[in-house]
């Protein structure tokens, strides 16, 4: 009985309600979008940060993230080679011989950190090969072709087939260079890790350094939610010479980000909520006092206020109900149209590209994300209708009664 004179309350004024409704399903849809919005940012950045730069995991000679020395390569690097093509959690892993050195054009200079691959792992690790806007990717055959990014090719005035010269400190500690001929133009999301990294042959770079070793051993596990095992497992089989480091250690700052992602979300939320109950509470108020006298009444006939109040959080709570419900719904259909077409931010491409973002962002809301949303609206709608009801209630029936609206 409170349930169905509850409802048909609730659509007194048809209008009133239809605004608050109104209210709070744009509102919930704005909500949601920021989050989705800030969720798909940042998931944009890791997985750009994993492909791109860290990869899941990094092995390197323990002092050589603080002096990238030429001479600090891995230790028993092969053995782990043999370790690694062994374990079943490894989707994929790739050597690196790396020199911190200076690329040199006709018309300009730039410190770059030379990165020696391996043509056949490489690609398995990060997505260069597939990211080449001009020129091609690396054969067996050719002597010292190179891959630039577009901003050094823009830079030093490069393009396909011009020559340039690379010079970095070999383990002799003497300076050595050679001439490249660029084969390849290539554009990362990260506009940072464009301006200072080129790509060579491994066996060519090792060719001028003199050195036999890698310095860097990157990889890639099958289930990234067993990353601190297999990372655990590694460990044990390193050299106390060797250490190996996560995303997270080796980006610290996007880690936090990450981690500090699900705090950020419930803020905004909570301010929208906050907002929302306001709303509602102004809407009951209204609504109750139109009807003093007739809760007079109800009271001077034997009504109990136990079930005055829960008449009115009924109202309050249908509310919630029923605007939370329209917004999910209203939200889930727009950001699934959004998660196919992705949300254009071209106009901003040179900030983002600065951070290693994408210019055209999906927007990411999990389930749990639904239905905490909807939750905390129907839990504010449902206390929002509180003080409404003690004002009714602190009456006496023969004041309410006399109460003129």
């Amino acid at each position: 009985m409170l349930i169905k004179l509850a409802w048909r309350n609730l659509w007194r004024n048809k209008l009133r309600t239809s605004i608050v409704l109104g209210a709070v399903v744009f509102g919930l849809m704005g909500v949601t979008l920021m989050v989705g919005f800030m969720n798909g940012m940042v998931d944009n950045m890791l997985s750009n940060a994993i492909n791109w730069q860290t990869s899941h995991l990094q092995i390197h000679q323990k002092s050589y993230a603080d002096d990238p020395d030429i001479n600090k390569t891995i230790v028993q690097g092969q053995e782990l080679a043999k370790q690694f093509n062994s374990l079943p959690e490894i989707k994929a892993w790739t050597s690196r011989h790396l020199a911190q050195g200076m690329i040199a054009s006709a018309r300009s200079t730039r410190g770059v950190t030379i990165l020696g691959i391996d043509i056949n792992s490489e690609v398995n690790i990060t997505p260069i090969a597939t990211n080449i806007i001009d020129g091609q990717w690396f054969g067996i055959k050719g002597r010292n072709p190179i891959l630039v990014s577009s901003k050094t090719a823009q830079r030093l005035k490069l393009r396909v087939g011009s020559k340039v010269v690379l010079t970095f400190t070999n383990v002799s500690g003497d300076v050595a260079g050679a001439a490249f001929r660029v084969l390849g133009i290539f554009k990362t999301p990260a506009s940072a890790f464009d301006d200072n990294h080129v790509f060579v042959r491994k066996d060519d770079l090792k060719k001028l350094s003199g050195l036999n070793g890698d310095h860097q051993i990157a990889l890639l596990v099958k289930n990234d939610t067993q990353l601190q095992s297999i990372k655990s497992k590694i460990k044990q089989q390193l050299s106390t010479e060797n250490i190996i480091q996560d995303w997270g250690e080796i980006q610290p700052m996007l880690a936090t980000m990450t981690a500090s992602m699900g705090s950020s979300n419930l803020i905004i939320l909570v301010i929208f909520v906050v907002a929302m109950g306001f709303g509602i509470v102004n809407i009951l108020l209204m609504s109750v006092f139109e009807r003093t006298r007739e809760f007079g009444v109800l009271m001077a006939v034997g009504m109990q206020k136990s079930k005055i109040l829960a008449l009115i959080l009924l109202e309050s709570t249908f509310l919630g109900l029923v605007g939370g419900l329209l917004g999910v719904i209203a939200s889930w259909s727009l950001l699934s149209v959004l998660q196919k077409t992705g949300l254009p931010l071209t106009g901003m491409a040179e900030g983002l590209g600065a951070m290693g973002i994408d210019s055209l962002l999906y927007p990411q809301v999990s389930s749990s994300d639904y239905l905490l949303t909807f939750s905390t609206v129907v839990l504010a709608s449902f206390l929002a209708g509180l003080y409404p009801a003690r004002q009714i209630l602190k009456q006496r029936p023969v004041d309410a009664m006399a109460e003129k609206h």
